[in-house]
């Protein structure tokens, strides 16, 4: 299994979710965190965690830049999974021309929880949401929509309902070649929240977020986890192994 961190960059997020990006020396005020999707290639699948941002270059999507830096031709992504819908995660879904979305991944099957729209749905005016693609999900013929709490996706893919940074927000597991690899998006952001211990008000339920912490970090460490953080600035993945933990580049 190969883990790659499509890293966009680091930002800073003001009180209006306007991501900045992050400059040497820069004195901006906000929220500062990375920005970094995932893909996990195995022998069936080539993942995306997540879309990330959705900027555009001269034309081109951004993250097709970083995939391509990496070797991956946009096509080759077979499944996107997506924990949540805040901009900073879906956004990378496509682009609006002549009012219709136009997809980076149309050929990858998206999953989604339906009760994860229908909550972002209810978010008016909330600017952690983009309305005009929360719309069009359930559109998509690629989308499939998921309904229950857990559950299986392939023989190596399983998601949870962790239901902490948003109501139904979700993690998944990728199991293969005697690995496991952990992303708990949100509700695990970056390494720091394990030595925190913290319940952000900023959560939809801070407090049963801090405990999945504190479960999944004894799991990481019982089962030898790889684990991904979306936000962490300085190491994207973590490695348990034999009770040490190791960062992976």
């Amino acid at each position: 299994m190969e883990i790659i961190a499509l890293q966009e960059g680091n930002y800073v997020a003001n009180s209006k979710k306007e991501f900045k990006l992050l400059s040497d020396g820069s004195n901006d005020s906000g929220l500062k965190m990375a920005i970094q999707p995932f893909v996990i290639i195995t022998d069936n699948d080539v993942v995306l965690l997540d879309f990330g941002l959705g900027f555009v270059n001269n034309g081109v999507p951004f993250i097709y830049e970083i995939l391509r830096k990496n070797n991956i031709e946009p096509q080759q992504i077979t499944k996107v999974l997506v924990s949540h819908l805040h901009k900073d995660h879906i956004e990378g879904i496509g682009y609006f021309e002549n009012g219709n979305l136009v997809q980076n991944f149309p050929n990858a099957t998206i999953y989604i929880q339906k009760r994860e729209i229908d909550f972002a749905l209810e978010q008016i005016n909330n600017p952690s949401y983009v309305p005009e693609i929360l719309n069009q999900l359930e559109k998509l013929p690629n989308v499939e929509l998921l309904n229950a709490d857990s559950g299986q996706i392939t023989d190596e893919i399983f998601y949870e309902v962790s239901a902490g940074h948003t109501q139904f927000h979700q993690v998944f597991w990728i199991k293969a070649d005697d690995e496991i690899v952990f992303y708990g998006a949100d509700d695990l952001p970056q390494k720091i929240y394990w030595s925190m211990h913290v319940a952000y008000k900023t959560d939809f339920d801070g407090k049963r977020a801090r405990e999945s912490r504190k479960k999944w970090e004894q799991q990481a460490k019982d089962e030898n986890w790889k684990v991904l953080f979306y936000h962490d600035m300085k190491e994207p993945i973590l490695e348990f192994i034999e009770e040490e933990m190791k960062y992976v580049s």
